[in-house]
């Protein structure tokens, strides 16, 4: 039975596209965790917003050191998610570039490459500053276990 020469193209596409789909899976998992540990970071301070009225004025000035802290962590949670979504549309388009190569008998494995590498590019940028907020956030408190005793 003879197949259509349209199916074997689009079954080469898909077969093309498969890798960029699991990495944007991949990618999807972060901005889970990402957007997960920016909430937390939004709900700490927003616990000081309500809290502010009742507090001292010892209290008031260590609180003010933690939200600084949570800013700067707030800052570097936007800057990776907004990286690791770069990185996940960078990846989008390759999946599409393949697609019209595939389709269009086009020369585009450059385009999709280049756009690859920006891809990794900005997923490197966004691990890195996942990277520093969980530095921060680690570095940010000190648990004193006389505290517990």
């Amino acid at each position: 039975m003879p197949t259509d020469p349209g199916t074997e193209i689009i079954a080469h596409a898909i077969q093309l596209a498969i890798a960029p789909v699991f990495l944007l899976t991949g990618i999807a998992a972060l901005l889970g965790v990402m957007a997960t540990r920016l909430a937390r970071v939004i709900d700490r301070a927003r616990s000081f917003e309500q809290s502010w009225p009742g507090l001292d004025a010892k209290a008031r000035a260590v609180a003010r050191v933690e939200i600084a802290d949570l800013e700067r962590r707030r800052r570097v949670c936007s800057w990776s998610i907004n990286y690791c979504t770069t990185a996940a549309l960078l990846v989008c388009l390759v999946i599409v570039t393949l697609f019209v190569d595939e389709f269009f008998a086009t020369n585009l494995k450059w385009l999709a490459g280049a756009l690859f590498v920006a891809a990794m590019v900005a997923l490197i940028g966004g691990l890195s500053c996942f990277l520093r907020e969980v530095y921060l956030a680690t570095h940010m408190i000190s648990i004193d276990p006389a505290r517990f005793e």
